[in-house]
């Protein structure tokens, strides 16, 4: 079973800081990736925007909130060139779970969204100065077997890389003339452990 990230970086892989490499490297059959951590701040302060965000929320998607200092878990499950992940957050009104899973596809890296996996980013993975960079191609909703593509679809930025003995995570979704709808930034530490 070989990695997403594997799949779609290639030898660019190597390029990455070596803990990096690592996480983004396959995982074992028969064992997880368990990492635990901090982040800094979760959702938007744009609170006309909630409505939309307890709709994803519903999905396991993103949520209403602008919080500080959540802290967050997050386990990997390997597929063959998929990677299942759910991140549990640790709000104060309590925990919420985002799910999603990444796929490499005949047409490249795909992030499938929520627990029903109506949305789907394509994502360009790059490796720059040691650090991993998603940017989204384009966003679809999918109906039944339909694919939609969703016009002027918000732009996802996921960045991940070294800080001190840990791991940052950094994501942003922005959209034109308004700028950052949502995000999140924090760091924690990552093990591989069995299933």
């Amino acid at each position: 079973m070989t990695s997403p990230w594997q799949l779609a970086l290639g030898v660019q892989l190597q390029e990455l800081d070596p803990a990096l490499a690592t996480y983004f490297s396959t995982i074992p059959a028969g064992n997880v990736g368990r990492g635990s951590g901090t982040f800094d701040r979760v959702g938007t302060p744009r609170r006309w925007l909630w409505p939309l965000f307890a709709i994803l929320g519903r999905a396991a998607i993103a949520f209403p909130v602008w919080e500080y200092d959540v802290p967050f878990e997050v386990v990997n499950v390997p597929g063959d060139g998929s990677l299942r992940a759910t991140i549990a957050f640790g709000f104060r009104h309590g925990e919420r779970v985002m799910r999603h899973e990444i796929r490499m596809t005949p047409h490249g890296l795909v992030d499938v969204l929520g627990t029903k996996g109506r949305l789907e980013a394509a994502l360009q993975a790059a490796a720059v100065d040691g650090r991993l960079e998603l940017r989204s191609t384009r966003v679809r909703l999918r109906v039944g077997g339909v694919r939609i593509p969703i016009p002027f679809a918000p732009r996802i930025l996921l960045v991940e890389r070294r800080h001190a003995d840990r791991q940052r995570v950094e994501f942003s979704m922005s959209a034109p003339l308004v700028g950052e709808i949502y995000g999140y930034a924090g760091t924690f530490s990552y093990r591989i452990e069995t299933a």
